[in-house]
C-alpha cells in the first residue's frame, strides 16, 4: 500500500495598504483607481507570460516579465507579488532549475491571489 501525501500551499499575501493610500492622496480617486485597474490587468497579463515562458524555457521573457512583475507590484503596494518575482529572477540567475520551477509555481499562485485581494482592498469589481 502507498502513501501519498498532498501538500497544501497556503500563503498569506501581502499587501502595503500605505502604498494604496498614497496612490489615493497623490493621483485623487478616479485616477488612482483608474491606475490599480490598469496594473492588476497588466499583472494578469505578465503572469500569464510567465506561465508560457516557464514552460516554453524563454529564460529572456521569463526574466523581463518577473521583473516587470516586481516593478508593477511594488508600485501598488504589493509586497508578497514583487518579493517572489525577484525570487524567480534570483533563481534565473543562478540557473537553479528545480528552485526556478517551484519558485515560478509560488509566483503564480501568490499573484493570482495577490489580484484577488487588491479588489478586495479596494472594493473594486472587474
Amino acid at each position: 500500500m502507498e502513501i501519498v501525501t498532498v501538500l497544501r500551499h497556503e500563503e498569506t499575501v501581502r499587501i502595503n495598504p500605505d502604498r494604496l493610500t498614497e496612490l489615493f492622496l497623490n493621483l485623487g480617486e478616479t485616477a488612482a483607481e483608474e491606475f490599480i485597474c490598469w496594473a492588476v490587468e497588466d499583472l494578469a497579463i505578465k503572469i500569464s507570460e510567465i506561465k508560457r515562458a516557464a514552460s516554453n524555457k524563454q529564460y529572456d521573457l521569463l526574466q523581463l516579465s518577473s521583473e516587470q512583475v516586481a516593478e508593477i507590484a511594488t508600485r501598488v503596494g504589493l509586497t508578497s507579488l514583487a518579493r517572489v518575482a525577484l525570487d524567480v529572477d534570483y533563481c534565473l540567475k543562478i540557473e537553479t532549475d528545480t528552485a526556478l520551477s517551484a519558485t515560478v509555481a509560488r509566483l503564480i499562485r501568490i499573484g493570482e491571489m495577490s489580484l484577488l485581494k487588491v479588489w478586495d482592498e479596494r472594493d473594486l469589481s472587474v
